[in-house]
């Protein structure tokens, strides 16, 4: 199919694009890498009549005073081997797509596509990461964990725009594990599970577990926290799983029941624990 017809904007600053956004209104959508958002024209499932490109809008830098700040055009490709980025989201970005997608797709465009199957909001989330955008108005930064509402929606206001993302660096003492099972390598994950643990003197001092594709977003399993808190890791791994198993509720789909995703997702979470330990 081709996608229907539409009005071309390619944004030479980022206050052109912005105005751009402001002026077409709810019927404007910025696009940069594509990759989600092409097929999805193509298919007809959204029917904006102006595109604003932002490949051009200054957004591409990658810049490390504190918190890591990702532009929203620096392809995903970009930051994979960048030792600046946290070791999770590295850990995480080979499951995205394909290399190809990779090449193209954009970090700032997966966090606003919000899919709750996407992998980057899900390390976004678990690292306590935030996100910056921009409008007319002025400019915000909102935590990831108030970003992302469901399905493809966010909390981003009409004719705001993801500028960047911030990305904390991993802390003294902590480790990460990254888990996903798909059908095939590169589609959308059936559950995925991303751990970030702080240890001191060999304990758990601080644990951060969430888990995407059976829920309608990035969700953060405080409970399977708690219990891994005051632990080692290894013996309350299990529980750890059992316990997340219990605490998602995915409805079942044409490739898994309800009940196999939970248990799946009990494994991934039991899995990721072991590695990161």
């Amino acid at each position: 199919m081709k996608p229907p017809p539409f009005e071309y904007v390619r944004a030479r600053s980022l206050e052109e694009a912005l105005a751009a956004l402001a002026e077409g209104g709810e019927d404007a959508k910025p696009i940069a890498g594509g990759q989600s958002l092409v097929p999805a024209l193509n298919l007809r499932l959204v029917r904006p009549s102006v595109l604003v490109d932002v490949n051009d809008a200054g957004l591409g830098e990658v810049s490390a005073n504190g918190d890591v700040r990702v532009g929203a055009t620096v392809r995903q490709a970009a930051i994979s081997n960048d030792d600046r980025i946290h070791p999770l989201v590295r850990q995480a970005l080979p499951f995205v797509g394909h290399f190809v997608t990779r090449n193209r797709g954009t970090v700032g465009g997966s966090i606003a596509h919000a899919d709750g199957a996407a992998e980057l909001p899900l390390c976004l989330v678990v690292l306590d990461g935030a996100v910056a955008a921009a409008s007319r108005g002025g400019r915000r930064e909102i935590a990831a964990a108030d970003f992302f509402v469901t399905h493809f929606a966010t909390t981003l206001a009409q004719g705001e725009l993801v500028v960047e993302t911030l990305w904390p660096r991993a802390a003294q003492g902590e480790a990460s594990a990254f888990e996903e099972l798909a059908l095939r390598h590169g589609d959308f994950a059936q559950s995925m599970a991303a751990v970030v643990l702080r240890f001191d003197a060999g304990r758990i001092v601080q644990a951060r577990v969430a888990v995407g594709a059976v829920t309608d977003r990035p969700t953060r399993l405080v409970e399977v926290e708690a219990l891994l808190v005051g632990s080692s890791g290894v013996e309350a791994a299990a529980d750890a799983g059992a316990l997340a198993a219990t605490l998602v509720d995915p409805p079942s789909t044409t490739h898994a029941s309800a009940a196999y995703l939970r248990a799946l997702t009990g494994t991934l979470v039991a899995r990721a624990v072991e590695r990161a330990r």
